[in-house]
């Protein structure tokens, strides 16, 4: 198997040192070279040839939205993985770079907990071997697919919690303490990135200094779906639901700009995505889309083609009030480690609207969604989901596809058009 090559560019000596260990301690991914700013990475790209890129926003000489318009401009077509802030500029930049072609983004660890950082290099192999995976295939290149890096972060955090419940032995025994994280001799870190290499190495170590895991991975074996029999037909479809994540960004502007403006039902979208950046992604999507795309609020009434996004860190779900319906939010705990979960959506669809609604489970990491969307297709609901060739992940399609949830599979570029046609047919 080859390893999926990563270019990482940010002018921040600290963050490129970090990034590139947590992709030099994962097995199947390498780093294969570091820019300090856009320009240079523009003279490394041609030369290394990565399959995926993680790039800064704010950086000298060219900054990240300048990279993504001269990567427009040179037809180059490799992801590029956004190293965001979580302030309100962060968001509305972000967005933009969205705009311009980046496949998805990840906050930059705000905390230097081992927590944090566990948690950051989690998401940044997730959204490295999710979509290196897809281009390095696409260019006829044999590497792991994102179920294996899966499952290396599954064993980075059970290990993690076994050195956190062992604290300073563990440190010991591993002769840790002893060895540099990043060198604070370095001539592009600054003063305060020194201060932070400090602050910050007795936390991440844990997290970082293990060798790439051995383990032995078996590649998940096809299953012919359940067969279900709805508890009564399909009805008249009063509102749609919709669960995605990993690909999700750019997926939801594919369907969403496609959408017919006949639409009357409401739309209730779980997109997996951090609290600061959901309402700039509803904005984003309304520039784009024929109907009214705006963030969820607790309390909204649900209104005729109005597209309702889940606030990130917030489960949505809908509750009768009187004549009407409208969004409940919560921050309850998270299910299948997600909060919005897909799940708590479709599940209080069915329940509230049975076999009136349609529900769409699309891209994404693991299983969340697929539970639930299958109990309103046991309910009668109309169900679609997208297909293993279109997806970044076929995961939670896969998983709903396989419990028999899904009535239909559909390519990307199909799916609005399917949506479009099952909700003007069944208003």
């Amino acid at each position: 198997m080859e390893d999926i090559s990563v270019l990482i560019c940010d002018d921040s000596a600290l963050m490129r040192n970090l990034i590139g260990r947590i992709i030099d301690g994962t097995e199947g991914m390498k780093v294969v070279g570091k820019a300090m700013n856009g320009q240079f990475a523009v003279e490394k790209v041609p030369l290394l040839k990565p399959d995926v890129m993680v790039l800064d926003i704010e950086m000298p000489v060219m900054n990240g939205i300048e990279f993504l318009k001269k990567r427009k401009e040179n037809k180059w077509d490799f992801p590029v993985i956004i190293l965001s802030s979580v302030a309100t500029e962060g968001a509305a930049v972000t967005m933009q770079a969205l705009e311009l072609g980046a496949a998805d983004f990840i906050t930059k660890p705000n905390g230097s907990t081992s927590a944090d950082l566990s948690s950051v290099a989690d998401r940044l192999t997730e959204l490295i071997s999710s979509y290196g995976c897809q281009y390095a295939r696409r260019h006829g290149r044999d590497v792991y697919p994102p179920e294996f890096f899966y499952q290396q972060a599954k064993m980075r955090r059970a290990e993690h919690l076994v050195a956190e419940k062992k604290g300073g032995d563990f440190l010991k025994d591993k002769d840790i303490s002893s060895r540099p994280l990043f060198s604070s001799r370095s001539s592009t870190a600054t003063l305060s990135e020194r201060t932070s290499i400090s602050s910050i190495s007795n936390s991440v170590r844990p997290v970082l200094d293990t060798k790439k895991p051995s383990f032995t991975w078996t590649p998940p074996t096809k299953k012919d779906p359940v067969v279900i029999t709805p508890m009564r037909q399909g009805g008249r479809i009063e509102i749609i639901a919709i669960g995605i994540s990993t690909g999700g960004p750019n997926a939801l502007r594919e369907v969403f700009k496609d959408l017919d403006p006949k639409i009357k039902q409401p739309i209730l979208v779980v997109q997996h995505m951090p609290a600061g950046f959901t309402t700039e992604f509803a904005n984003s999507l309304n520039r784009i889309c024929p109907l009214q795309v705006q963030e969820a609020n607790d309390g909204d009434v649900l209104k005729a083609g109005n597209i309702y996004i889940a606030p990130g860190n917030y489960h949505i779900y809908v509750e009768k009030k009187g004549f009407n319906y409208v969004v409940r939010l919560s921050q309850a705990e998270q299910r299948n480690g997600h909060r919005p979960s897909a799940d708590v959506l479709f599940e209080s669809v069915a329940k509230e609207f049975q076999n009136r609604a349609l529900g769409v489970i699309m891209t994404g990491m693991g299983r969340d969604g697929a539970a639930e969307i299958t109990e309103m297709r046991k309910q009668g609901a109309w169900t679609l989901g997208q297909d293993e060739s279109s997806s970044v992940v076929y995961g939670m399609p896969k998983v709903a596809w396989e419990l028999g949830g899904v009535q239909k599979q559909v390519g990307l570029k199909e799916m609005a058009s399917n949506i479009n046609k099952l909700a003007i047919e069944h208003a």
